[in-house]
């Protein structure tokens, strides 16, 4: 350890090294001030005009860099009075190479992030500045857009409510301020859009992510799901909720590391004596096939009572169940878990039940990130799983200098026996820190405990057991001389919160979860004020600082109002900031911001957030965790750790404090951010699976939605139905007695409408495959011509490329659903020792294969009974019936109509987090994309089935292909156009 350390003294660390290219660019930035200084308004605009150009002609970004910044620098300082630190101005050079830039609390990171996003904005394709919540998107969009407009950029913001045409607006500006959820969503629904001009995102060039850590690591387990409702369950959900608080503890096993829950062998026959009581149990047994549906809403009611907490994993707020992220501890409004299980709960809670819903789309934000051309992100904590960034997102993290140096004491943990010694504790912390005028915020980890801990400080009777434990400490303490001095002290703090019992309110604080967020900067704002007592969920301080002595902004927000006059503005605002200004040589004297955690929480990462809100800008600071054994990381992770503790001879009034014990802790966080790596990890291989089938999807709707007409592509499809058809009934190189003609007929009515002589044809003396081939593709060409002649051209082009891309869509659902039950079986197959992933690609792989087969079946169907209502009168010359707009419209409507969900029906669901079970159903092909009008492998696969070896310069061994298949002969042109051209074949 000793020589590690020398040699990162005499080399420098690997991030040092990385960083000192940059502080020379940084100081070249800093030579051009005065040049910048000497431009007008004007001419700062008139300068980003000139970068374009020359990004135009040929420079690069990179070479554009210095200059940039310069000119970001002087327009900051301009718009804001904030001029980027040269520590500032590295940290925007790394997020610029793609990279994370993991830089303290307080250091600007907003500020920061306004040098990369104008840069990458200068290529005109649009940058994606991406945030954790709505409040945020827009504070920083308007309060970072001075900048931009001082640098002639246009600047939007995505938020919930916004409306198509205001969102495609916001994404066609220079800087677009959005939210991970809403540009996935945005991404989704863009994707089942009818046509172009409907969509509203214009591609992903580069996105800047803020709190990248919360939303490329903590939401990596939530996928987003777009979904429509199903069927009304209702009463089953009721029914099935009524039985749970019927069973005895022993009929059901709670597993709290794999927050997971099942029924044991007690449970099950006593469930099912349970069900026929109420004649709910088809046949016997629970487990027989007609009883999959009950076995499935047993298991979620289940869920729902013995794992899933109100005010920790959820609150009722307005008779609805609303999601606490379990990661930031904000309300996820909208978003609900899926499978069952949000029904679940609300039977659970007695809300009304909202009705289940199928999957239409989704998307993991691992795979939707990865869609950017270039990504990067900033964060106060990210070291801790650098592994994982560059694992996944292949992402490095930088650790960016302060621009002072830190000076908050990180105190060791202090762990107690139980829980009530813990709260006596932290309380007596509290009430030093208080009474000394210094600001504390208390770190907890769910609304419950948030709660919980405000009671307690509000009750006078809690005080006075606190004063009573301190006295018993003195009492302890009398016959040592040695601690005399202390004795003192913990006899005047006792006699502080005897007096503090005594008042109405013991001690005021502010209380910081979801049911209070929409006051969440003003409470954070207020933090830093001399003696307040701030309790927060993990939610704590993400996106504003806490300033010691309170906000000069927040106060000024506060005391002005629009009739004041600006004589009266300049007399507050400097009266305020007087104010401030005492407070904070108050909070610094007293210590700075005290941060106190009532507990770990499973990751470090989580951990360092909190306590990073002190210590900002070099000021000091205190921070410490309270633990006790009753707490749940220790309850389910620390293992022998209360024999350990009894051992040596712990009481329980009494405390540990000591490095080795954090350091273990800490080590258990590993652990725990390990196993929650690997399932996020293995959300992704599954999703990984199902990616490429997604961007062949999407991808083919853009092409066909783009397309002038799709006739090329419908005719290709028509042609490899019938091949496969004639391939199916009519068997290659076989006798005439083994044609199946009558199916042959059966299927050519079903599909085209058309009643052709096939048996007739079967008889005739010396007819080939190939010439019933033929006979049917003439018959339906010639079919589907007088349908374009009936129709008109363009009423046609339009109802093809309508059926097309509503069948793409309808069949792309039912796929989803199938992928969702794939996946919750698939994992049984271990059991037979196979592997699930590799049986979900197999299976995955077929369906797709599947997919794009009924794809054709079921366009060519649709084409060839599509039919137009006509008056009877109004017959042009020849006899065709006459069209006119209004017809042509109502026919694109109904087909509109029958092709998508009503948008205001479709819902976002939220997959379960805690668990990272995918229920949303992931899958598909490792396979390149192919067309739809094509057969995959129709060249060989017929041959290889036929047990021949395909030889390129051999036609005997292809077997039929394909008229729109690559040629077996290796040309690489489509078979129609080589050995298959008529020419070509009549000449061989």
């Amino acid at each position: 350890m000793a020589s590690k350390s020398f040699a990162s003294r005499l080399f420098g660390s690997a991030n040092d090294r990385r960083l000192k290219p940059l502080e020379k660019k940084a100081r070249k930035i800093g030579d051009l001030a005065d040049e910048m200084k000497a431009l007008s308004d004007e001419g700062i605009k008139a300068k980003t005009e000139e970068f374009k150009q020359r990004y135009k002609d040929g420079e690069t970004l990179d070479d554009l860099l210095v200059e940039a910044f310069a000119l970001v620098r002087e327009a900051a300082d301009r718009a804001l009075g904030l001029r980027p630190y040269d520590v500032q101005l590295i940290g925007g050079m790394v997020m610029h190479k793609g990279n994370i830039a993991e830089m303290k609390t307080g250091e600007g990171k907003t500020l920061v992030a306004t040098l990369p996003v104008y840069l990458n904005a200068l290529a005109g394709k649009g940058v994606h500045v991406v945030t954790v919540n709505d409040y945020l998107a827009r504070r920083d969009a308007e309060w970072m857009g001075k900048v931009y407009n001082a640098l002639g950029l246009t600047v939007g913001v995505i938020v919930n409510e916004l409306g198509d045409q205001e969102r495609r607006d916001a994404y066609a500006c220079d800087v677009t301020y959005a939210t991970n959820n809403e540009l996935g969503f945005d991404y989704l629904r863009d994707n089942m859009k009818q046509s172009i001009d409907q969509m509203v995102q214009r591609g992903h060039a580069y996105a800047l992510i803020d709190e990248v850590d919360s939303i490329l690591i903590d939401e990596a387990r939530t996928p987003l799901i777009i979904s429509g409702p199903t069927e009304d369950k209702s009463d089953l959900y009721l029914a099935i909720n009524e039985l749970i608080p019927l069973l005895e503890d022993e009929d059901y096993e709670v597993d709290e590391k794999q927050r997971s829950v099942g029924l044991t062998e007690e449970g099950n026959e006593h469930i099912e004596d349970l069900l026929r009581e109420r004649d709910m149990l088809e046949g016997e047994q629970l487990y027989e096939a007609a009883n999959v549906s009950v076995v499935h809403h047993i298991q979620n009611a289940l869920r729902a009572h013995k794992m899933f907490q109100k005010d920790k994993d959820y609150i009722v707020k307005d008779d609805k169940v609303v999601i606490i992220d379990e990661f930031t501890g904000r309300m996820m409004e909208g978003r609900r878990w899926s499978d069952g299980l949000h029904q679940a709960v609300e039977a659970k809670e007695g809300v009304k039940i909202q009705p289940e819903n199928v999957t239409l789309a989704s998307i993991t934000f691992q795979n939707y990130f990865r869609l950017y051309e270039k990504l990067s992100g900033m964060t106060g904590t990210a070291l801790t799983e650098e592994g994982e960034f560059a694992d996944i997102y292949k992402l490095n993290v930088m650790e960016i200098p302060t621009n002072r140096p830190i000076a908050r004491d990180d105190l060791d943990d202090e762990l107690y026996l139980g829980a009530r010694e813990k709260y006596h504790a932290i309380a007596r912390q509290i009430a030093e820190c208080h009474l000394r005028g210094q600001p504390v915020l208390v770190g907890t980890v769910s609304i419950e405990k948030s709660e919980h801990l405000s009671r307690l400080l509000s009750d006078k009777k809690f005080w006075k057991e606190s004063a009573a434990l301190l006295r018993k400490q003195v009492d302890d303490l009398k016959d040592n001389k040695k601690n005399a001095e202390e004795r003192e002290r913990l006899g005047a703090l006792a006699d502080e919160m005897e007096s503090l019992s005594r008042k109405p309110v013991p001690v005021p604080h502010n209380v910081l979860n979801a049911r209070f967020h929409e006051q969440e900067a003003e409470i954070v704002a207020r933090a830093g004020e001399p003696g307040a007592v701030t309790i927060a969920t993990n939610m704590a301080g993400r996106g504003t600082d806490i300033q010691l002595g309170g906000s000069v902004d927040m106060e000024i927000m506060t005391h002005l109002s629009d009739e004041d006059d600006a004589e009266t503005i300049a007399r507050k605002r400097k009266e305020i900031e007087a104010k401030i200004a005492e407070q904070k040589k108050t909070a610094l004297k007293a210590g700075g911001l005290y941060v106190l955690a009532t507990e770990r929480h499973e990751s470090r990462r989580i951990d360092n957030q909190l306590r990073g809100r002190s210590g900002r800008q070099g000021d000091p600071g205190t921070t410490k965790f309270f633990l006790s054994l009753e707490d749940d990381l220790m309850r389910i992770f620390g293992t022998g750790m209360e024999k350990m503790l009894k051992r040596f001879g712990i009481q329980p009034d009494e405390s540990i404090e000591h490095p080795w014990f954090t350091k273990a802790v800490e080590n258990a966080q590993k652990k725990i951010e390990q196993r929650n790596f690997d399932m996020r990890k293995n959300v992704l291989k599954y999703d990984d699976v199902m990616n490429d089938q997604r961007k062949a999807i999407f991808e083919q709707r853009i092409e066909f939605m783009s397309a002038e007409t799709v006739e090329e592509i419908v005719a290709d499809m028509r042609d490899t139905l019938i091949e496969d058809m004639v391939a199916l009934h009519v068997p290659a190189k076989s006798y005439a007695e083994k044609w199946d003609m009558e199916g042959l007929h059966e299927e050519v009515q079903e599909v085209f409408a058309l009643d052709l002589p096939t048996k007739q044809w079967a008889e005739e003396e010396g007819v080939a495959d190939t010439e019933i081939l033929e006979r049917i593709k003439e018959a339906v060409d010639a079919r589907a011509d007088e349908r374009r002649e009936e129709f008109g051209p363009d009423l046609t082009a339009r109802i093809e490329k309508q059926i097309l891309l509503q069948t793409i869509d309808r069949n792309w659902r039912e796929h989803l659903q199938q992928l969702d039950h794939l996946r919750s079986v698939v994992a049984l197959r271990g059991m037979g020792q196979r592997d699930p992933l590799h049986e979900f690609k197999t299976e995955a792989f077929a369906l797709f294969e599947a997919l794009l087969d009924g794809l054709r079946r079921d366009v060519t169907k649709s084409l060839f009974h599509v039919q137009v209502r006509r008056p009877e009168a109004g017959q042009e010359a020849g006899g065709r019936p006459k069209l006119d707009i209004e017809q042509a419209r109502r026919l694109i409507q109904e087909l509109q109509a029958k092709g998508q969900l009503d948008p205001s029906k479709m819902r976002a669901e939220h997959i379960d987090a805690t668990t990272g079970q995918n229920d949303a159903g992931h899958g598909g092909p490792e396979a390149p994309r192919r067309g739809y009008g094509q057969s995959a492998g129709a060249t060989t696969l017929r041959a290889q089935r036929q047990g021949q070896a395909v030889k390129a310069d051999d036609p005997s061994t292809w077997g039929r292909v394909s008229r729109n298949a690559p040629c077996p002969c290796g040309s690489g042109r489509k078979f129609k156009h080589c050995h298959g051209a008529p020419d070509r074949q009549a000449a061989e």
